[in-house]
């Protein structure tokens, strides 16, 4: 099981177990009563202590971090996994175009990436992605091996704690080489989402990195989170995805949106560490701007 642990630093001496574990160390209320319930859940110097003792500067706590006992797990599925990094908290991997995070609730006999995981990590892991990806989208997509780091990760997203980017190739040419797309998306008919003053807030950044043949390689910044969030806004402006059937129309030269997760920024969890994961572009785009 995995456990954190702090030595009380100047200034925090005479607070409580509870204040620390809520402030310094960021756990949940729920995950904190969890670990109460165990003999050794909660230990000051390597010893069982109550939520309302004190500590002092130098001392160590330690709080075992485990599962809802209603968390999710996932049936195995024995398949190959691009693997950027791991460590206890923490596995990034490069997720293939066409296959979806989770399976569709059809109950369609295809493994998703969730069972790939499972079949990586053991029958018994419990699976937290910090967000997904579109079936289409290929690229960095991050796994939480614990609800800690997976909650901690979901409240870092679009600041500059969990930054990411993304290569799409668009069609057209911009006016503007560099810019915001700023646009409410709502919900639409069926998968559709559309811009609409009634939507939630969203805003995209986007720079184009080069142009050729009608098609225009950009890089993007989502700033927010919202569903199709990236193909919504290039269509809207009159630059939808090549291949992107939903926001504007199928093409012959690649069977997906050309949208790929290409490079992540984000402090650790855990550690605290800064991390800078990149993941170049998969050869079904690539060969549109092999220069780059």
């Amino acid at each position: 099981m995995r456990e954190l642990t702090i030595e009380i630093p100047p200034g925090l001496g005479g607070k409580s177990v509870r204040e620390i574990l809520r402030g310094s160390m960021k756990v949940s209320a729920g995950a904190i009563t969890r670990a109460k319930k165990r003999e050794r859940g909660i230990l000051l110097n390597g010893e069982p202590v109550f939520t309302t003792a004190r500590v002092r500067e130098g001392d160590r706590l330690t709080i075992e971090i485990a599962e809802k006992e209603t968390a999710a797990h996932f049936a195995p599925a024995y398949l190959p996994l691009d693997v950027l990094f791991e460590d206890q908290d923490l596995l990034i991997l490069n997720k293939p175009a066409g296959m979806a995070v989770y399976a569709s609730k059809e109950g369609g006999r295809e493994a998703a990436l969730a069972n790939a995981a499972a079949g990586y990590l053991g029958a018994d892991a419990v699976i937290h992605f910090v967000s997904r990806l579109d079936r289409g989208t290929s690229g960095i997509i991050v796994l939480a091996k614990n609800a800690y780091a997976h909650e901690a990760l979901r409240k870092a997203q679009h600041t500059g704690s969990f930054a990411r980017e993304y290569l799409a190739i668009a069609r057209g040419s911009f006016p503007e080489k560099n810019g915001k797309i700023e646009l409410p998306i709502a919900r639409g008919e069926g998968l559709r989402r559309i811009v609409s003053e009634s939507g939630k807030p969203a805003l995209t950044q986007y720079e184009v990195l080069s142009e050729k043949n009608g098609l225009s390689l950009v890089r993007l910044k989502p700033l927010s989170g919202r569903t199709h969030q990236l193909r919504v806004h290039l269509s809207a402006i009159g630059h939808p995805l090549l291949g992107d059937w939903l926001y504007g129309q199928e093409s012959p030269e690649i069977t997906r949106p050309a949208l790929h997760s290409a490079r992540l920024s984000m402090c650790h969890p855990v550690s605290g560490k800064e991390l800078s994961i990149e993941c170049p572009l998969p050869e079904d785009m690539k060969r549109f701007f092999p220069e780059e």
